[in-house]
């Protein structure tokens, strides 16, 4: 197995300096137990045993002896996460007599999202301290990292070199990894195979709107559909946003860049699952054959859907995707999408909503959010609320002039797409880091893909 650059083996370490690592429980019993000149050393630094800045202790020759850190909570997977930036660049192995301990799978995970940096653009101005990993690299914990960063890549890069054509290249690249059949239906093709609402809103883009498939897996296994929502950029369409709101639009196709994180672990982990992914790749641009209010476009299903805003038009593209999803009927339909502003309003940035048809599967996805520490919110398909679509030409608008239960109403939307008994959830996510904190780093961020993989291993993995 590769290992990524923040991490070494034992044989092509270069004098690793020991790390050790203390808690509130255990720190006043090892300072007792130091040599007076180290306790002389932590007196004099005030070094407390919290998540902050590390500390590096002379040994007796004046070289930095051993590096001290702090951690708040063993059972966070970002414990270490702030240590790839805090200590000086070099290789660091964890003390054996440490009196505090973390899991392996814990510290590689944390200590991997921690030394991430967004380096297409900008050599960074530092190299990450490099984690010694004396055994073997925990598998998962590895594929969950690889998946972060996957995600992390494609939010973080600009539309110029991240547009439909280019996600329709990722999933081709992921299914000659790992052995699956990719194809992609593009441009007016659109039409002609039933995906109108997917061509609608990406038609007036000079870049081909399309459909990307990718199949994996053994057909006697259980199938999984998972479906994200890959606007490449969202002017708002002729309901354009304003600046602040266009600002950061590249990160629109963060609910693609989920689903393909999510593919890529069950692929790489090998979970026993026939996989069905899609990819609904436009760019809802504005020009003369740009899709406009109170039209009414058709759908997949056959609905018929009239255009209360353009700026809805995730919703859209998702609608013909899940219906197609759902034909096969697969014993689980999931879709990620960064869909709506007012769950941003209601659950903050770092909170996805988690939306489900099925109370059992609602469950089984806040455990395992909560078991890998990266929950989710569940909110209501509360149905009354689907009169706020209703429309006076059409089966129903893809928007309200209301500005209530934003969130909600959309999600309503994506439910009328989903056949009665399909087991379905859906997730409203930020993909985004206002701010970067330790493991955060400011911009793209896969958010609740742990939850999501700890769903499937649970149901899926025997």
């Amino acid at each position: 197995m590769s290992l990524p650059a923040c991490f070494t083996r034992p044989e092509d370490a270069r004098a690793p300096l020991p790390l050790v690592l203390v808690d509130a429980a255990t720190f006043e019993a090892w300072r007792a137990a130091q040599p007076a000149g180290v306790q002389a050393w932590l007196a004099a630094h005030a070094f407390a045993p919290r998540a902050g800045a590390p500390l590096l202790v002379p040994g007796t020759d004046g070289h930095p002896g051993f590096a001290l850190a702090g951690i708040d909570d063993a059972g966070d997977p970002l414990a270490l996460a702030h240590l790839p930036a805090l200590l000086p660049a070099g290789d660091y192995r964890l003390a054996n007599d440490a009196p505090a301990r973390l899991a392996p799978e814990r510290v590689q995970l944390g200590w991997g999202l921690g030394a991430y940096s967004f380096t297409r653009y900008v050599k960074p101005s530092r190299a990450p301290a490099r984690l010694v990993l004396d055994g073997e690299a925990d598998a998962e914990a590895m594929a969950l990292l690889a998946a972060a960063m996957l995600v992390r890549d494609l939010v973080n890069t600009p539309t110029e070199h991240m547009g439909p054509a280019e996600l329709e290249a990722e999933a081709m690249r992921l299914a000659r990894e790992h052995g699956g059949q990719c194809r992609s239906i593009v441009g007016d093709a659109l039409t002609d195979q039933n995906f109108p609402a997917i061509h609608a809103v990406g038609r007036a883009s000079h870049r081909a709107p399309r459909l990307v498939e990718l199949n994996w897996g053994d057909d006697a296994h259980p199938r999984v559909a998972i479906v994200g929502k890959g606007v490449c950029f969202d002017t708002g369409g002729l309901d354009i946003k304003g600046s602040d709101g266009m600002r950061n639009m590249k990160k629109d196709m963060g609910g693609a860049a989920h689903a393909l994180g999510l593919a890529q672990l069950v692929m790489a982990l090998k979970l026993p699952v026939r996989l069905q992914l899609l990819l609904a790749a436009v760019e809802n641009a504005i020009g003369p054959n740009a899709f406009r209010p109170g039209e009414v476009i058709a759908t997949r299903q056959g609905l018929s859907v009239e255009i209360d805003n353009t700026d809805a038009e995730g919703r859209l593209v998702l609608c013909d995707a899940l219906t197609y999803a759902a034909e096969s009927k697969p014993a689980l339909l999931l879709d990620f999408a960064t869909l709506t502003g007012a769950a941003r309003i209601a659950l903050g940035p770092d909170l996805p909503a988690l939306y489900a048809n099925d109370e059992r599967l609602a469950a089984d996805y806040l455990a395992a959010g909560e078991a890998a520490r990266d929950p989710l919110w569940r909110m209501p398909l509360w149905r009354p609320y689907l009169s706020y679509l209703k429309s006076n030409v059409a089966d129903l608008a893809n928007s309200s002039a209301s500005r209530m239960a934003g969130s909600i109403t959309a999600a309503l939307y994506l439910e009328r797409f989903v056949p009665e008994g399909q087991p379905w959830a859906h997730v409203d996510v930020y993909a985004w880091n206002d701010s970067a904190r330790p493991g955060k780093p400011a911009g793209g961020e896969a958010q609740g893909l742990r939850a999501a993989w700890g769903l499937l291993l649970g149901r899926f993995g025997g």
